[in-house]
Formats: C-alpha cells, structure tokens, sequence
C-alpha cells in the first residue's frame, strides 16, 4: 500500500555535529527529492563497523553535521521529477554503494562498484539514522517481500560483502573454503559458504563459538588461541579460499599458510594495520591475496533474493532510533549477536 507523501514536517534524526561528538537526536525539516532521487520512508538501518568512519571522521571530506547508516531499508514515500523506474509505496533499500556518477572511466566500461566519484550513503550524504531518507535511484535495491526490513537492513552491507565475495573468489562446491572470525560478517559467510556447496571450516578465537560455528553450516571448527589455523587447515588439504572477516590483519596474515596450491585469501574485514606476507608465501602454490568491497545495487538484490531462497539470515539486535548512540556502542563492543539494527 502507498504511504501518503508528506510535504511538509518534521522527522527525528541521529546525526553526528563534528567528527569524534555524540550522537545527538534532533528534528529536521522531512526533505524533499530532488530530480533523479527518491525519499525514502526509513523502517530499519543497520549499524555497521564502517560508520566509524562518519562518526570519528575518519573518512577525508565529510560535511557535518551528517547523519550515518548505508543499511538502510524502507518505503518509497515521494518520487523525484523523471524517476519511473520505481514506485510510490515500493519496497526498497540501499547499501553501501549509493550512486556511481556513469561518465567515469570505471562506469563507462560497466565497472560501476569502482565509481570515481561513488557515493556512499552517510558519508557523502545523509545516511539511514533517520526517518525519512533521499537517494538517487541508481542506488535503489528491490527487498523481496518474505525479507523483513530489519533482516534486510545488514544484508544490504554485511551480506552483499561476503556473499559477493565468495561467489566471485573461484571455488567450486566442494571446495575447502575458511571464514575467519564468526561475527557480524562472518557469521553470514559461513552460512553462504555452506549454502554454495563448499566444505566449511570456521575459525575463530576460543571455543566458545564452535557450537554456533557448526550450527550456522561449518563442518569443522578451528580455535586459532589452542591450535596454528594454517596447520590445521594444511591438514585438511590447504584452502581453495579464505574470506577474512574480523579486522586483525595479524591475525589474517597468520592464514596465509593455511592455502592451498592456487587459493586465494579475500580481506573483507576493514583495518588499518599492515598484512604481513612475504613474496615466497605467494609464489609458492601461485597463492593470492585481494580485496574485496561490497558491490552494486544489483549484486544487492541478488543477496537478497539468494537469502530468501536458501534461509540465510542475520542475526541481529534491535534498538529504537532514540537510542543510535547506545546500538553504536554495541555495535562497537564486538560483543553484539551479530549485527545491531536501528528501528524506527
């Protein structure tokens, strides 16, 4: 059912003044679409480990006060001039990627995930901590209706990554493929590492998350603190791919060693320190080491519609909109199961 568009009022936002402050929650005039772009009625925003980068401005060029959040799902609420692609009352969300400028070298030859000039919502606008939200419509993701919006909302970011990723890296089903670190991203890389058919092992830190390593799909577990993951891993023939979720590149660089002759170790897991490998480790078994960012709206839509097919989910937390800067904290702690949502 269509949502009536509101012309004029106001909507409660969580934004961030100046780069390191507080949240604060505030009333804003409810904005109107300019010509290409759509508003939309925000349901769920997820909080996601890359807002730090808004909130502690870390991230050159950011105009404050902005307002975070590139999980964003909801409900076309008013269309912008010439937008008919999309329609009043449609379910929709947006992701990290949040509009390519089509005329770079990278979007002339289709490559539109690496934009020149790509924007991302929450940085180079204002994200989904809010209650009514404007995007161009080039960054619009169809949600299927069995995906409710507070399950939608982390797959949009979290999902895409590891999903993407994985079904891009070249393993076949039945191919050893590891996912390091069982949280917010991997937790959903293990289910779709097993839903594509490979043998899954999980590595994590202790034992406590074996038993929900196993229960999201892997068929081994490795505690990294009791035994060498790589060695491990060795044992079971070497890794066609290793998806590095936990952002420790220590702790990726020890995996190293854990692949197999022509495996590949993707870095989805976002850190500043240095990944430690030397040129023998690589040549040696013709080993790579790439990284990996989210993708189109339309490899969005795809993790969506695979979620819906094969059951994966996220596992989440809700909070209310009011309480932004307590779900960020959370969000923060690490000790989150296993990603923090925003309703509103």
């Amino acid at each position: 059912m269509a949502t009536t568009a509101i012309a004029v009022g106001t909507m409660k936002v969580a934004q961030v003044s100046n780069p390191g402050a507080d949240f604060q929650i505030v009333e804003r005039e409810i904005p109107e679409p300019a010509a290409g772009h759509v508003r939309i009625k925000v349901q769920a925003c997820g909080v996601c480990h890359s807002d730090v980068l808004t909130k502690e401005g870390l991230w050159p060029g950011i105009q404050y006060p902005r307002i975070p959040g590139h999980e964003v799902a909801g409900i076309i609420d008013e269309l912008g001039a010439g937008v008919s692609a999309w329609k009043q009352g449609q379910r929709v969300g947006v992701g990290w990627h949040g509009g390519h400028d089509g005329t770079c070298r990278e979007c002339r030859r289709g490559d539109f995930n690496n934009c020149r000039n790509l924007q991302i919502p929450g940085i180079s606008y204002d994200g989904g901590y809010q209650e009514y939200m404007v995007a161009p419509e080039e960054a619009l993701v169809a949600i299927p209706d069995t995906l409710n919006d507070a399950e939608a909302a982390p797959l949009l970011c979290a999902g895409i990554t590891t999903y993407n990723s994985l079904r891009h890296s070249g393993a076949l089903p039945g191919d050893l493929v590891a996912v390091q670190g069982i949280g917010g991203l991997g937790h959903l890389g293990i289910q779709f590492a097993q839903k594509f058919g490979y043998e899954v092992a999980a590595i994590g830190r202790g034992s406590e998350d074996a038993a929900l390593a196993k229960k999201l799909g892997a068929s081994v577990y490795i505690d990294s603190r009791a035994t060498n993951a790589a060695q491990e891993l060795q044992k079971l023939g070497g890794a066609k791919v290793i998806l590095a979720t936990a952002p420790s590149a220590k702790a990726m660089s020890e995996l190293v060693d854990g692949l197999g002759p022509n495996g590949k170790l993707i870095v989805v897991g976002a850190s500043f320190d240095p990944i430690e490998v030397t040129p023998i480790q690589l040549i040696s078994g013709s080993k790579s080491l790439q990284g990996w960012s989210t993708g189109t709206p339309a490899d969005s839509e795809d993790t969506l519609h695979f979620a819906k097919l094969s059951g994966v989910r996220p596992m989440i937390e809700t909070y209310p909109l009011e309480k932004a800067g307590e779900a960020y904290a959370r969000m923060l702690s690490g000790k989150a199961q296993f990603r923090v949502v925003l309703t509103m």
